[in-house]
């Protein structure tokens, strides 16, 4: 692995404390509290882990081993353990009062909303559990799910983690072709979809692409089709192997005892799209996953008894699977679950959420942001907000300048910033602030949390230096690690462990990130490192270029991208969307480009600025650089584009 220094030259120096009537009850209120939850993990790793597990989870049988990190780097946590997801999640909550409290609102995007108490989400868990069993569904078969963000998602998905049988949830929006390459490659025995969901006032088919995906034997392990009933849209479905939901599920029995899995059971398959070659199947499994997510949800939530958490991802993505259902029901916790997005039939929709449900904890995209940004501060302050005790952000980097506007528009200057580092393959949240303890700074993810060893590394695995550009990478294992690639041990060594290996000779995880560490020990995470842009010699974090254009009042969101320079090796391209009502000409552009010269420095000054009225985006929000690397270049977009929110937007910028 080649020797990379990232050069960092945007400079952020404001700081927000933690608000102090947050801190007097935080569960980490300090600094100080901070501090020593970190040197109890690193004094001995084996027993505060095992001390949380054996607290925060319900045990069948007990583990005998906490770590066995003898054959790196596949790890096996827990040890002759045996626990279930789902009775951790719904079962061990029905003793006392939680029994009655609300775990899941779900708000339907033309208006329909529903909510069930512990008690009630537990039996309709077990009624779809049982529907499985009837199936044939044993424990071990993996089942896909392929649904719009309605209850019976997450009622699947805790009814695969109640009798052992690990899912693999695939992102509604995917192609048929996308599907099958996911059902195949995972030897899926059961699909679970639904006729359709609604997205931006439309009733959008699903059950066609299922279909289409299975025809011709194109899947022959798939043996059963479970289809929800969402739109009340024809739907052809197949004798034999397709079965409606309410047909199957409402007549079964609310009983079904949780399946004891071993801690190092597979509890899910979840792809993610490379640039190049087939997706991959990241593996989690049983208990190290959820004490992970147990732990840092309240963790950098703060959490209370009272508080209303919405995470407005997908099931579909790590986000959704970790912070929508595994991670709050674990704690007890209220989640919302929204099927809608903001459009222009309904800009303040996300905000209509907040004000209906009373939402305490927010947590959403720095994409979200910068698109409410750009339609100005009117839409959101409509609505009353008050309820807003923590705000989050996920996905991506987010700009500095997006950042305080969600903090003074949306937060009003009183909640905490919670930006979290983090990835599918890490299962939960790595680097983040804690809302009582740390203060933050716009644009930084902060610290790491307690007993991950992360570190900012050259190419030979030492530490660089302050504000030195290097490698994002964590040097021990920590519970939520994922375990495996599906079926291919060896691409997962080589996609994680082999680029850099530490003093000692073991292996280093290796997130894909460039990061600097400031004087504070704060982690700036600049991108991944396929995004880095050398230029004469420079080189140059895209996140820090696009956070000054963002930082002028007519951007709103922007893209930078190199591109093959004879003289340079890199030229800049950057790819503006403007505020609503503006239009770019060659004297903005100009403009544009003095202002990151004086904001950065003349090395940083884009040679390009193409305005574009959109940028292509996966459907979790996330910037397609590739896409746009490819364009810069003058060449044709090749590669994986199954995650394309909007295809419009792809061929606009060809035009």
């Amino acid at each position: 692995m080649s020797q990379v220094t990232i050069e960092s030259v945007l400079q952020e120096e404001r700081v927000f404390e933690p608000p102090a009537e947050l801190a007097a009850g935080a569960r980490i209120g300090s600094m100080a509290a901070y501090r020593e939850l970190v040197a109890r993990v690193e004094a001995d790793p084996d027993a505060f882990w095992g001390e949380q597990a054996r607290e925060q989870l319900h045990w069948f049988e007990p583990f005998h081993t906490v770590l066995d990190w003898s054959n790196p780097p596949f790890a096996r946590w827990f040890e002759g353990g045996t626990t279930n997801l789902a009775y951790n999640c719904l079962d061990r909550h029905l003793d006392g009062p939680r029994a009655e409290k609300t775990a899941l609102i779900w708000e339907g995007e033309p208006g329909d909303s529903r909510r069930f108490s512990y008690r009630e989400l537990h039996a309709e868990v077990c009624k779809a559990a049982n529907a499985l069993k009837a199936l044939g569904i044993r424990k071990g078969d993996l089942v896909a799910l392929y649904m719009p963000m309605v209850p019976e998602a997450t009622i699947a998905m805790l009814a695969c983690a109640r009798i052992g049988a690990p899912h693999s949830v695939v992102f509604g929006g995917f192609s048929a072709e996308a599907l099958r390459d996911r059902l195949i490659d995972g030897g899926v025995k059961a699909v679970i979809t639904a006729d359709g969901g609604f997205r931006k006032d439309k009733a959008v088919a699903l059950k066609p692409a299922v279909d289409q995906a299975l025809a011709d034997g194109g899947c022959p392990t798939v043996e059963h089709v479970l289809v929800v009933r969402r739109t009340e849209q024809p739907t052809a479905m197949e004798e034999g192997r397709d079965r409606w939901w309410h047909e199957l599920v409402d007549g079964q029995s609310a009983d079904c005892p949780a399946e004891p899995m071993a801690s190092e059971d597979r509890l899910f398959v979840l792809y993610t799209s490379g640039s190049t070659g087939k997706p991959k199947g990241v593996v989690h499994t049983t208990a190290g996953y959820n004490l992970w997510v147990h732990l840092t949800f309240q963790w950098i939530f703060d959490l209370r008894e009272d508080d209303i958490h919405w995470c407005t991802a997908d099931v579909g993505w790590i986000t959704g699977h970790s912070y929508i259902v595994y991670g709050p029901l674990s704690n007890g916790a209220t989640t919302v679950m929204y099927e809608g997005a903001p459009r222009p039939s309904k800009p303040g929709a996300f905000w209509e959420v907040i004000e209906k449900h009373k939402v305490t904890l927010f947590y959403t995209a720095p994409t979200a942001i910068r698109a409410f940004m750009k339609s100005g501060r009117e839409v959101p302050d409509h609505y009353d907000m008050s309820t807003l005790r923590i705000l989050g952000t996920v996905g991506e980097p987010i700009n500095p300048e997006a950042w305080m506007w969600y903090r003074e528009v949306i937060g009003h200057d009183r909640c905490p910033i919670i930006d979290t580092w983090w990835q599918t393959e890490t299962g939960g949240v790595m680097i983040s602030p804690l809302p009582g303890a740390t203060p933050t700074k716009p644009g930084s993810a902060t610290l790491p949390l307690p007993g991950i060893a992360a570190d900012v590394v050259d190419s030979e695995g030492r530490s660089v230096g302050v504000d030195e550009g290097g490698y994002l990478a964590v040097r021990r294992p920590w519970p939520g690690m994922m375990r495996n690639v599906h079926g291919d041990p060896e691409r997962f060594r080589k996609s994680y462990w082999e680029h850099i290996t530490g003093a000692d000779g073991r292996p280093l995880y290796f997130a894909g990130d460039g990061a600097r560490r400031d004087a504070d020990g704060y982690y700036w995470v600049m991108g991944r490192v396929d995004d880095v842009i050398s230029v004469s010699g420079h080189r140059l974090g895209s996140m820090e270029i696009e956070s000054a254009l963002v930082s002028h009042p007519a951007v709103a969101e922007a893209a930078v991208v190199g591109r093959p320079d004879d003289l340079k090796g890199e030229g800049i391209v950057a790819f503006v969307t403007l505020q609503v009502g503006l239009s770019g000409d060659e004297a903005l552009g100009a403009e544009l480009r003095r202002h990151v010269g004086t904001e950065i420095g003349p090395i940083a000054r884009p040679d390009e600025i193409r305005f574009s009225g959109a940028l292509p985006k996966t459907r979790s929000g996330k910037i397609m650089r590739r896409i746009l690397r490819a364009l810069a270049a003058g060449e044709e977009v090749s590669g994986d584009t199954s995650t394309l929110e909007d295809r419009s937007v792809l061929d606009a910028l060809r035009v």
